[in-house]
């Protein structure tokens, strides 16, 4: 039996960045519950310390913090999970250099920290659709050619390419997981994007969503509960590799507005504003890699997870 599936036959001590966030937070739940060590970083700008696990290790820290080295040398972690990142596409093109300070100089120094202290191994997530861009392959495979449209997508594959080396040349293996657009319980609604919390949380309230442009651009939704049974295959068969995440269903962002007015009985008009400049306007994962390797498939379908959601959002209004 290969050494890493012996280990993996125990619990592990876990970092996981990000993980008061979205995604992360939903991730470091799994991790608790299989009874690893977990121990969360993150610096709380768009995390929320309410859903950290009362069960997990947590520390309010940058990414970026020259301490970091000093805790991975404290704690010798086994895995990890980097899930940490500044994900705001609009931001990136306003401020490119704040994009790459967290993402690129961040990612660095997590990993020279894991290198030096015998980290076994690192789960990054990436991007999908940034990462295309408006393919002219639909579904997108992992092999197609990468020119992202914004510095988010390109600190995210240069990460992907660091990744490379830190295998190639330190033997420090990866697991890389391309992520479609996430939606779900725990999302952001007050940013720029994240669309599908944003008209929630404006129909709970009471106030007008708004559809930018024409509202014919697509994203494949995937359910944040989906991602992390993919997160979790993968972490528990000692998977390497870089694996889209997605549903292969293209959805405009129209359609995504209709299903959420009926699922909430909540009447009304659609409402168009100016379009983004720049705007990626199709995106949709091939997913046959992630299904062969990891034996995963999306179980969540859209209109359940958009009640899902809304539930989730009906409660936090509710409290």
């Amino acid at each position: 039996m290969p050494w890493f599936l012996i280990f993996l036959n125990f619990f592990m001590k876990i970092c996981v960045t990000g993980g008061a966030g979205f995604i992360g937070s939903h991730l470091a739940d799994r991790l608790v519950e299989r009874g690893d060590d977990v121990t969360i970083v993150d610096n709380l700008l768009t995390g929320n310390r309410k859903w950290v696990s009362p069960k997990a290790r947590f520390l309010e820290m940058d990414i970026r913090d020259p301490k970091i080295p000093d805790l991975f040398e404290k704690e010798r972690f086994d895995l990890l999970v980097h899930f940490a990142a500044q994900m705001d596409i609009r931001t990136s093109t306003r401020d490119p250099k704040f994009d790459a300070d967290i993402n690129i100089l961040g990612g660095l120094n997590l990993l020279e920290s894991a290198r030096k202290t015998g980290v076994g191994r690192v789960v990054f997530s990436s991007t999908g659709g940034a990462l295309y861009g408006d393919a002219s392959v639909m579904p997108t495979p992992e092999d197609y050619p990468a020119w992202p449209m914004s510095p988010y997508g390109v600190a995210k594959l240069t990460v992907e390419h660091y990744l490379y080396y830190y295998k190639t040349v330190f033997h420090l293996p990866s697991l890389i997981l391309r992520f479609a657009n996430v939606y779900g319980p725990r999302q952001n609604p007050h940013g720029e994007a994240n669309v599908v919390a944003i008209f929630i949380q404006k129909l709970l309230t009471g106030e007008q969503p708004i559809i930018n442009g024409d509202g014919t651009q697509t994203r494949d939704f995937l359910y944040v509960g989906d991602l992390v049974d993919a997160a979790m295959r993968g972490i528990e068969q000692g998977s390497e590799g870089t694996f889209n995440l997605g549903t292969t269903i293209e959805t405009n962002v129209n359609q995504i507005f209709d299903r959420l007015v009926a699922i909430s009985g909540i009447a009304k008009d659609s409402v168009h504003g100016p379009a983004k400049k720049g705007e990626q306007m199709r995106s949709q994962l091939a997913i046959a890699k992630a299904e062969q390797a990891l034996g995963w498939k999306p179980k969540t379908t859209l209109d359940e997870g958009l009640k899902q959601t809304l539930e989730f959002f009906r409660g936090q209004c509710s409290t």
